[in-house]
């Protein structure tokens, strides 16, 4: 996840110094086309005991729906993850495509295949702009969740004044350039949300364990103490039965 941020961040600062040199418009990954319908990819987990992670994106993704839904925009959805799946096949929202299982052994394959999906809807026109919800990773103890936009790409700034030579032209790298763009966002997203349910799960059994060995000790100190009542009473009764007999 770490090797992956800069290599993020640097593409995406040359494709700012090559959009702002060649007919970017050209290119329909490029070009903005407003915002009638929106898809989002949320990407979530395999499987559970990880505390809150899950929850958090669940809820960011319905804000996210229902405020779009509250402007008359249009909202599918495309679902990484086993909870994603459970969660919103209950409720009424159009689903596109769902991806399970693929955290077992991730792969750069994984998001390039994901990505060639959203590519291809988004060129046929079946939807305006892709936005991704995940988990951004900050540390074991800490994760946020984040909305990043994906498809189109020019919604980038062009901010970048470093100047390149370029082999071959400009032009060229530009269209290769932009698929492997959303591949590689995508596959930085899988990374960072893979990782944060990694940490969000070590937490969450930390705090298992101690809740349990607390309750352990609670329940130890409940059972010495009814123990030692139960022998109370029964030398007392002994006692007043040799006191009787007596």
């Amino acid at each position: 996840m770490l090797a992956a941020r800069p290599y993020a961040q640097k593409m995406g600062e040359l494709l700012q110094g090559l959009g702002a040199s060649v007919q970017r418009d050209l290119h329909p990954l490029w070009a903005n086309r407003g915002e009638r319908r929106i898809h989002l990819v949320v990407i979530a987990a395999d499987r559970g005991l990880c505390g809150s992670f899950n929850a958090n994106i669940m809820r960011k993704a319905l804000e996210v729906i229902k405020e779009k839904e509250r402007n008359g925009l249009q909202v599918d959805l495309t679902l990484v993850g086993k909870k994603a799946r459970d969660y919103f096949r209950k409720r009424p929202y159009t689903l596109r495509k769902t991806w399970m299982n693929i955290f077992e052994k991730l792969e750069f394959g994984h998001a390039a295949e994901i990505a060639r999906e959203i590519e291809q809807a988004f060129l046929e026109g079946q939807f305006d702009v892709c936005d991704l919800i995940f988990t951004e990773f900050r540390s074991a103890a800490s994760q946020r969740v984040v909305v990043e936009r994906l498809l189109p790409i020019g919604a980038m700034d062009s901010a970048t004044s470093t100047s390149y030579l370029y082999e071959p032209s400009e032009e060229e790298i530009f269209e290769r350039l932009l698929p492997r763009y959303v591949e590689v966002q995508l596959f930085r997203a899988l990374l960072e949300s893979n990782a944060s349910e990694l940490g969000a799960r070590m937490m969450a059994m930390d705090a298992a364990t101690r809740n349990a060995q607390e309750m352990i000790y609670k329940l130890t100190r409940v059972y010495n103490k009814t123990r030692q009542a139960a022998i109370t009473k029964e030398l007392m009764d002994i006692i007043g039965g040799a006191e009787a007999l007596k």
